[in-house]
């Protein structure tokens, strides 16, 4: 299994569950620093590694009319300011080659978005920054078609790479997620990270936009901590139902750390159980 290093974070072998938090877009400044600052201070209480996520352009809303964010430059400065404030780790999506070099600069690990994750002049040229890249499942593909988008990563010689299941189209706006694929993606040897707050996204399901039932995301993560993932991935609001994106499948941030609690409960008896294993 591949060990990334995300600064002082890490994913892969048999340690706890990292998490990937914070919310869909960056909506003003000093929201993200609210919601960053409570973050920390669940995962410190909690013991849990965390990486802090907004994204400062979200190029794949539904209507041209949707709430995109700040865009790269004021968006990066932001999350400049969650990294040297909070001293968190930070991600945030890449969505074209020209905002590479720019985000390179400023976020610990790149993502490449799911829609996106066959463009192979991106994931290349993300590769090529020497960061480590969080390869986000297409929609679209099977679980074992996402080792074409990895090769095209690691063909410059990155090998920090971790995977992220988000489900995948059932049609007539709804996602499944199949727990196999987590499974199936780990045999790969990279870490694999279970997004269930995307996985709960009705796409377009809104009309205009999105919808979501961020009502069973608890039950996703339960499920998928019992596989053995490397990491979570959650999109987390102060106020879900006012957020300007993706609201409907986002968690209160009031609601995060009984939550995770009870997720890191699952994390460990797996992990020691599979400990277990290893050492008969």
């Amino acid at each position: 299994m591949q060990t990334v290093h995300v600064g002082p974070v890490s994913f892969g072998g048999s340690k706890q569950l990292t998490l990937i938090a914070g919310p869909c877009a960056i909506e003003d400044e000093s929201l993200t620093l609210r919601i960053a600052e409570g973050l920390k201070k669940i995962t410190q209480e909690l013991g849990c590694e965390l990486i802090f996520k907004a994204s400062y352009d979200k190029a794949n809303r539904t209507s041209v009319t949707s709430f995109r964010g700040l865009g790269v430059e004021r968006g990066l400065r932001v999350l400049e300011r969650v990294n040297k404030e909070f001293e968190l780790p930070i991600i945030s999506d890449v969505h074209d080659v020209s905002q590479v070099e720019a985000a390179a600069q400023v976020l610990d690990i790149l993502q490449i978005p799911a829609f996106l994750s066959r463009q192979t002049d991106l994931l290349v040229a993300a590769g090529k920054t020497g960061k480590p890249i969080n390869l986000k499942k297409g929609q679209f593909l099977a679980p074992w078609d996402i080792e074409h988008g990895v090769k095209k990563i690691a063909s410059t010689g990155n090998d920090q790479i971790v995977l992220t299941e988000r489900g995948v189209t059932f049609g007539y706006n709804n996602l499944v997620t199949d727990m196999r694929s987590l499974v199936i993606m780990r045999n790969m040897g990279y870490p694999v990270v279970f997004d269930a707050t995307h996985s709960v996204q009705l796409p377009g399901g809104a009309g205009g936009s999105s919808s979501g039932q961020r009502e069973f995301v608890g039950a996703l993560s339960r499920a998928a901590a019992a596989t053995g993932i490397d990491g979570l991935f959650w999109e987390v609001h102060e106020n879900p139902d006012q957020a300007l994106c993706d609201g409907a499948n986002s968690l209160p941030l009031s609601q995060v750390k009984s939550l995770l609690q009870q997720i890191l409960e699952f994390d460990a008896i797996f992990k020691q159980t599979d400990g277990k294993k290893e050492s008969q």
